[in-house]
């Protein structure tokens, strides 16, 4: 399925594709030898925006929910993926505990655990689902919209406590679903020969932004230079604020000055590129998801004049995750539409494998705005089978498949900068 869409396609990118898919058989080269140093993410997601001049990640999930909304085509390649990330961890794996968000009313993100559950499960493993929640006493039921069913079971210790599981199922593999916003449970602490997908360490209980955004500016630079272009063509500017508190109004000084810092770096760019639009940025808070504590700002002022709602939006995220450290992420607009509305292409992975994606959809939302938000709606991408080779014969951007294999290609980039992100962050580095 390839849905019509409208892009302003300017010179930059047409370049930025062109040199892309000349540069094929390098680029693929160059991502085998990355990932032979490298240990890619378990799974993830990207969200990536394509201004037409310029094509940029400005997010990238490591518990990424939405599976049910990849074409059904991509089943099979998601298979063949999870075999060979399950393979790195435990190659004579039977059992598998898939533990997911608390919020287990929400019919949308039920859907996603069940296709992962019909994905692993094509794998070879047994699959069965385990809750964090303190209420689960006992194995609950859980309706879907399909009229299917899925069962949540109270997690368990073992008796010496150096193992997790549920009652008579004793997983060699935990794939964590869950991003822990919350925080890190004790349940999941201190085991043994039991490996937790990904770490608590990806968590955005210890993980931050500005971490993966930095180790994403190498990655950029890299590539950029193998493959000759300016790195801001695939790369977004950002700076960081620590010990913020939007209620009392501290650290305001220190946003400004962050975001006048980085409206001088992107007019720079804008001016050498001949680009008219009015550059903005985007505050968000260093750790969380869902859409939640985001704004876009324009001009310093902004962030000084905060209202009370909007202080109140941007001081706590998802499970009552306080906001005190922020990252001010350079604005890219979105120049695709489908059906006259706004789009962003979301490309998820996993192990080292695109496994499909699709547009994030927002009839309600600008160009300069964040579409993970109440209302938006998801157009299945088909990433794999006949869309997934370029076309080399194609005239430069008017073949989707040449689009779709470039937004790959820049997914996988974020893909290596989250597993440079995960080594440099991780407590334990004498497992890597």
């Amino acid at each position: 399925m390839v849905p019509h869409l409208v892009t302003a396609l300017t010179g930059p990118l047409l370049d930025l594709e062109k040199k892309i898919l000349a540069a094929t058989p390098a680029i693929e080269r160059w991502f085998r030898l990355e990932w032979q140093e490298h240990t890619p993410p378990f799974y993830c997601s990207v969200d990536l925006r394509n201004a037409g001049y310029k094509l940029a990640p400005v997010d990238t999930n490591l518990f990424p929910g939405g599976f049910n909304n990849l074409a059904p085509a991509m089943l099979p390649l998601a298979v063949q993926a999870a075999m060979a990330a399950i393979d790195k961890y435990c190659p004579d794996a039977k059992n598998l505990l898939l533990i997911p968000e608390r919020h287990t009313r929400n019919s949308f993100y039920l859907q996603n655990i069940a296709q992962l559950i019909q994905i692993f499960r094509q794998t070879g493993l047994n699959v069965r689902l385990g809750s964090l929640s303190d209420e689960m006493t006992e194995p609950t039921p859980i309706g879907l919209p399909d009229g299917s069913t899925l069962i949540l079971e109270p997690l368990v210790r073992s008796a010496n406590g150096r193992r997790l599981g549920l009652k008579d199922f004793d997983p060699c593999t935990i794939l964590l679903n869950n991003d822990l916003s919350a925080g890190i449970p004790p349940i999941l602490e201190n085991l043994h020969e039991q490996n937790v997908l990904p770490p608590l360490h990806a968590g955005w209980a210890l993980r931050r932004k500005s971490n993966h955004f930095a180790a994403y500016d190498e990655v950029a630079k890299k590539f950029a230079k193998l493959i000759g272009v300016d790195p801001w063509m695939l790369n977004p500017y950002f700076g960081k604020c620590g010990e913020i508190n939007f209620q009392e109004q501290t650290g305001e000084d220190c946003l400004a000055s962050n975001v006048d810092t980085l409206l001088a770096k992107i007019r720079k760019k804008y001016k050498e590129y001949g680009i008219k639009e009015k550059p903005f940025v985007i505050v968000k808070a260093d750790a969380g998801t869902y859409g939640m504590g985001i704004m876009t700002v324009r001009n310093s002022s902004e962030v000084k004049d905060l209202n009370r709602k909007q202080r109140n939006k941007m001081s706590v995220v998802k499970d009552g995750l306080e906001v005190h450290d922020v990252i001010i992420q350079e604005g890219v607009p979105t120049f695709e539409n489908i059906n006259a509305a706004v789009a962003e292409p979301v490309v998820y992975m996993i192990d080292r494998y695109v496994v499909g994606g699709f547009y994030r959809v927002h009839a309600d939302r600008g160009i300069d705005e964040n579409l993970n938000a109440p209302g938006s709606h998801f157009v299945p991408l088909a990433f794999a089978q006949q869309h997934t080779l370029p076309d080399f014969q194609a005239k430069p951007g008017t073949a989707a498949p040449n689009r779709f294999y470039v937004y790959g290609v820049v997914a996988r980039l974020a893909l290596l900068a989250a597993s440079l992100e995960l080594e440099r962050t991780d407590p334990n580095p004498e497992v890597y």
